[in-house]
């Protein structure tokens, strides 16, 4: 196994920030990292997992061994009466497993089309998007102990899922996993009654344009990379991580008071009563659509996501990320949470 030294990894990262592995090893089978964990050179010592860097700021060099996850492979495991059990390793492109299961006639992940990253990092950050996330076609997950090299196998209740959330992100608890876990492969459970999920006014938008009031799910599939392209910056065009900041979620007090002060902000009522209110709007009312702060700017067709102009460092974007949140707290009273891990 080769184990690089000072790697660059401005191609490893969505925000193209400029920075190095002082060492790196792709971890392309088990046997990989059975390998590693076993080396007498890394036993005990601190690892980052490095899946497609779609969800990461780096500040700086990297000095854990950076374990680069490029385990493929996509397949059918079960066809059962209710649904289709479906598993990918780690390290395939998202994107590119939702159009396959598609491809194979098995629907139910066409909402979060277009997602950046990889199958592995799915599940960490419970990816969603257009009222479907992952915890509702997850059906369990393989992973390893980066210390004692056990594999282990978690179900969703064991995840933790929370919103754009899991145990993967913690480490404060026992049951944190966060800097201690691999994730190896992943299954779904696509149901065979599919139905489609519409209750979003860009998905509105494209019936009545189209006219097709029951659109399949490839359907679906294609309009969501529709109005995703036409939203949202291509990472290899313009560096960046997605939807930078966690769409707040409020009481139905708390919303009322906001509504009498700006009635045209966008909000949406969950099922637990609370209210979810559209970071984007909130961060474009505080007039900050299309501002910069060095090389970091604030995206033109879409305040929600932070963008590198060019030569943009870690720094520069999480400067411009903490004047929005004190811009936000200011006017709204509301504290705007990052989604992008900072390294």
């Amino acid at each position: 196994m080769l184990i690089e030294k000072n790697v660059p990894l401005e191609s490893c990262n969505s925000f193209r920030i400029v920075a190095k592995a002082n060492c790196m090893v792709r971890i392309a089978s088990l046997t990989d990292i059975e390998t590693i964990v076993a080396h007498p050179d890394w036993l005990g010592r601190s690892k980052f997992v490095l899946g497609g860097g779609s969800n990461i700021v780096l500040t700086g060099d990297i000095k854990p061994l950076v374990l680069k996850v490029e385990m493929k492979g996509r397949r059918l495991l079960e066809d059962n009466a209710k649904a289709f059990i479906v598993e990918a390793d780690a390290g395939e492109n998202w994107h590119d497993f939702v159009a396959w299961t598609l491809e194979q006639g098995y629907p139910g992940l066409e909402n979060m089309a277009l997602i950046p990253g990889t199958v592995g990092a799915a599940p960490v950050q419970n990816i969603g998007a257009y009222g479907v996330e992952l915890q509702d076609r997850f059906d369990s997950l393989d992973a390893v102990d980066l210390q004692s090299g056990r594999m282990f196998t978690l179900n969703a209740a064991q995840c933790a899922f929370g919103y754009r959330d899991s145990v993967f992100k913690h480490s404060s608890s026992s049951i944190g996993l966060a800097g201690r876990t691999l994730i190896t492969r992943v299954r779904f459970s696509l149901p065979k009654l599919w139905k489609a999920v519409l209750g979003y006014a860009d998905l509105e938008r494209k019936i009545f344009e189209s006219g097709i009031a029951q659109p399949s799910a490839q359907q679906i599939f294609q309009w969501i990379c529709d109005i995703r392209r036409s939203k949202l910056p291509d990472p290899l065009v313009i560096g960046n991580a997605g939807s930078f900041f966690k769409n707040p979620s409020v009481t139905p007090e708390q919303c009322a008071d906001i509504i009498a002060r700006d009635p045209k902000i966008v909000y949406y009522h969950l099922a637990d009563g609370s209210v979810k209110l559209a970071a984007g709007w909130l961060i474009d009312a505080c007039g900050w659509k299309g501002k910069s702060v060095g090389n970091a700017g604030v995206y033109e067709k879409q305040a929600l996501v932070l963008v590198n102009r060019g030569g943009a460092t870690g720094g520069e974007v999480m400067t411009l990320a903490k004047a929005i949140q004190t811009s936000v707290y200011e006017r709204f009273g509301i504290r705007l949470e990052p989604e992008p891990v900072v390294v």
